[in-house]
């Protein structure tokens, strides 16, 4: 059932936008300050940033690296619901009544909560909004199709209604080919693979990133109309 096939899933996304409550005098100011400190914290070195054959400025450096630490902080996360979903999958393969696979999905849906729950509140908006993404990359649906699979179009849309309020749009689809961030987030998540600190998992759409580099620096090359 499609139902069951997105379920688990949708236990990370309502965690994750119920996460994004933060008390009223917070602003995106402070969160980047915030991100900031974490990120000079990081005792991890970079080798120099260089995008389309161009070395970043300080304050876009600096961005590339808040960029980065929201990467490594969120995709561990998408990756997990990715597997946990392909588990539950298999689990309800063995089961042949409808009422046993809803008592094995509810089993699975309490100990995600359990476990995950405490950590994904910690997120911030913008790793929320990063998550999101991820998760897109990795199953090929959008939070809010996986919502609404789940819900009904009415929950859904109730949903994405209260994520935006948290700047997080559920709708949104990652896009390396389109939207720059995104290409920024593949180019962080093949240096991640590449360097062991984060666990490569294959994406829904896998993704060449030799040719989305020259696919960027191409568009560099062309002068704005």
């Amino acid at each position: 059932m499609r139902f069951i096939r997105f379920s688990v899933l949708f236990v990370f996304l309502t965690t994750a936008v119920h996460a994004q409550v933060i008390s009223g005098d917070s602003t995106k100011r402070s969160e980047v300050l915030e991100e900031s400190d974490e990120v000079l914290n990081d005792t991890i070195q970079l080798e120099e940033i260089i995008i389309s054959k161009e070395k970043l400025d300080p304050e876009a450096r600096k961005q590339f690296l808040i960029l980065q630490n929201r990467v490594y902080r969120t995709y561990p996360y998408a990756k997990l619901a990715s597997e946990r979903l392909t588990l539950l999958n298999k689990g309800m393969e063995r089961l042949s009544t409808n009422k046993e696979k809803k008592k094995y999905f509810k089993i699975v849906e309490d100990y995600l909560n359990n476990e995950f729950e405490a950590k994904l509140k910690k997120l911030s908006r913008s790793q929320g909004r990063i998550l999101v993404k991820l998760i897109h990359r990795q199953t090929g649906t959008s939070t809010f199709e996986l919502v609404r699979t789940l819900k009904s179009g009415w929950k859904a849309f109730w949903s994405n209604t209260a994520a935006s309020m948290f700047d997080i749009n559920l709708k949104t689809e990652y896009a390396p080919y389109e939207v720059n961030e995104d290409f920024l987030i593949e180019t962080i998540l093949a240096r991640g693979f590449e360097s062991g600190r984060l666990q490569n998992q294959t994406p829904a759409k896998p993704v060449d990133i030799d040719n989305l580099n020259h696919f960027w620096e191409s568009k560099a090359q062309i002068p704005n109309l």
